[in-house]
């Protein structure tokens, strides 16, 4: 399959034909739903969004660490309370047989997410 970056503009008909071709050979001709893909695809999002949010706890400790906004027992209390909710994260991830390959999601434009 072959990837454009948006700016990219197949150049002549023939081009845009095997672009539609390939685009609609990738997508899968059934979708198998069944109870385990539900509950992984939920845990999955799930699972990113929490460690997202987590992400965004700890640059936001960080940076009111080095502002000298908390004392060094909020530091050391938030930093426990951040690895627990590591630990936590990676301990369901396991369970639903999720990899953190697997959370580090495209964001496309933006990049991944770790």
């Amino acid at each position: 399959m072959t990837v454009r970056h948006v700016s990219e503009k197949p150049t002549n008909k023939h081009s845009l034909e095997e672009a539609g071709r390939e685009e609609a050979t990738s997508v899968p001709s059934r979708i198998e739903l069944s109870s385990d893909n539900i509950e992984q695809g939920l845990a999955k999002l799930v699972l990113t969004l929490i460690d997202f949010l987590r992400q965004l706890l700890e640059r936001q400790a960080i940076r009111r660490m080095e502002g000298g906004a908390l004392s060094d027992q909020e530091i050391e209390e938030m930093g426990e309370a951040l690895m627990k909710l590591e630990a936590k994260t990676r301990e369901l991830s396991e369970q639903f047989g999720l990899s953190p390959a697997d959370l580090n999601i495209d964001l496309g434009p933006l990049g991944r997410l770790r």
